[in-house]
């Protein structure tokens, strides 16, 4: 029995030698991919959704100015007619006229142009421009706020990659005295509440450590999200340079705001926009002069034609009467446009609260930087007082278990101000109009 079962695995190691090498080789793993912020940035430009459609409504927009400025330019038709009919019939119903009716055959072009319409084209190809370019900005306004979500994204997901270390080394060292306050209840060194209390300790941590692995999961999903990915992928994400101190000057940061921000800037345009629309509806009481012009050839024909036409005049038509219609026009326009100033008005009002906030936590996550190493550095110390006491007798396991909880603690706001700091940063670039 025993030389078969040799016999058997020296048959499958030879056929295993004699695979290719490539097959033989034992297969290897790769790790997670590298992640920098800038290729992380790069990525949700180039595949998210909304940033893709934003760039494409901007184009669309440049499109209107080319219909608007279409009417500068003459308008060329060319026609083909064949026409059989009854000998000496009229065109009798339909209308006011009576036209005849001719046998004939007759190939030619007819020319329009605008001559002027007093403004109204002018106008609506400086509204449409200026609504193209707002687009534009919009478009890097949507830029901002998927570089915004990116860099959360990616700051929250090392952030909990910090806190899920914390929580595996809170662990290690709960289970560390756990066993030794057990081996010492063992030996009626201790008591059985001591060793209840480092077991308690001990599930508050494995719990903790539980809900830091789901929100390293959940981080990453949002880092996917951001990116545009809809699979959920897992980063070896490369840690930043501390950004410096906040700026001092609150009232330089909201001038750049006010200058910077893409939102206003395309709410801006948008509002000239508007009021070059109305001034255009108010052009349609002006008069419109255009040429028009006709040529061609009859080579089929009646008695009573030519074998050639042509003809050319200009057209004046004036609006006298229509119910009200271009007032109302005039008057809509004119009030959306009051409309987009005050819409402006309250977005610039907004991005001033909004860049005193983000000023403001971005000081206080600052500030917490030193606070927290200290807090750290203190929590640390008694943790070792603690542990001294507790080992001679001269301290209780409640002591000893609050010490553990202060440290976990400052630990955890240490761990997390970092990451804290420079969302607020990304915040305020933002805010600000520097994040693009």
């Amino acid at each position: 029995m025993t030389n078969r079962v040799f016999t058997i695995v020296l048959t499958a190691a030879l056929g295993w030698c004699n695979l290719p090498f490539s097959l033989a080789q034992a297969p290897q793993t790769s790790g997670p991919q590298s992640l920098s912020l800038k290729e992380a940035e790069g990525i949700a430009v180039k595949n998210h959704p909304l940033i893709q459609a934003s760039q494409l409504m901007a184009l669309a927009a440049h499109q209107v100015v080319a219909e608007m400025k279409s009417a500068y330019y003459p308008f060329t038709n060319g026609s083909l007619t064949g026409v059989g009919a009854e000998s000496a019939s009229r065109i009798a119903a339909g209308g006011l006229n009576n036209p005849i009716i001719y046998n004939r055959y007759a190939n030619g072009v007819a020319v329009s142009q605008l001559v002027t319409d007093f403004g109204r084209t002018s106008n609506l190809v400086a509204s449409s421009s200026l609504h193209a370019q707002a687009q534009d900005l919009s478009a890097q306004a949507t830029r901002a706020d998927i570089l915004l979500q990116v860099d959360h994204a990616y700051y929250q997901a090392q952030r909990a990659q910090a806190l899920l270390t914390v929580a595996q080394e809170t662990v290690k060292q709960r289970q560390l005295v756990a066993d030794q306050v057990g081996e010492l209840a063992k030996n009626r060194l201790k008591s059985g509440l001591d060793v209840s209390f480092a077991n308690v300790n001990l599930a508050v941590a494995k719990l903790t450590l539980v809900s830091a692995q789901n929100d390293v999961a959940a981080a990453f999903a949002q880092l996917s999200a951001a990116l545009g990915d809809q699979d959920t992928r897992t980063y070896l994400l490369v840690e930043l340079p501390m950004p410096d101190a906040p700026p001092m000057e609150e009232s330089v940061l909201l001038a750049q705001a006010m200058q910077n921000r893409p939102e206003l800037a395309s709410l801006r345009l948008s509002t000239q926009s508007a009021y070059r629309f109305a001034k255009a509806e108010r052009d349609l009481w002006f008069p419109t002069i255009s040429f028009a012009g006709a040529a061609g050839l009859t080579p089929y024909h009646q008695e009573t034609l030519t074998d050639r036409y042509a003809a050319a005049g200009l057209n004046v038509n004036v609006p006298i009467f229509n119910g009200r219609l271009f007032s109302a026009r005039a008057a809509e326009a004119r009030l959306r446009a009051e409309a987009a100033d005050q819409v402006l008005r309250a977005q610039a009002d907004s991005v001033a609260r909004d860049v005193k906030l983000a000023w403001l936590n971005a000081n206080t996550a600052f500030q917490r930087l030193t606070l927290t190493a200290q807090l750290l550095n203190e929590a640390t110390q008694a943790l070792d007082l603690a542990q001294a006491r507790y080992k001679l007798g001269l301290g209780s396991i409640v002591e000893l278990s609050q010490a553990q909880l202060n440290l976990t603690q400052a630990q955890t706001g240490n761990a997390g101000a970092k990451y804290d700091y420079q969302i607020s940063r990304a915040d305020l670039d933002y805010q600000i109009g520097a994040l693009r």
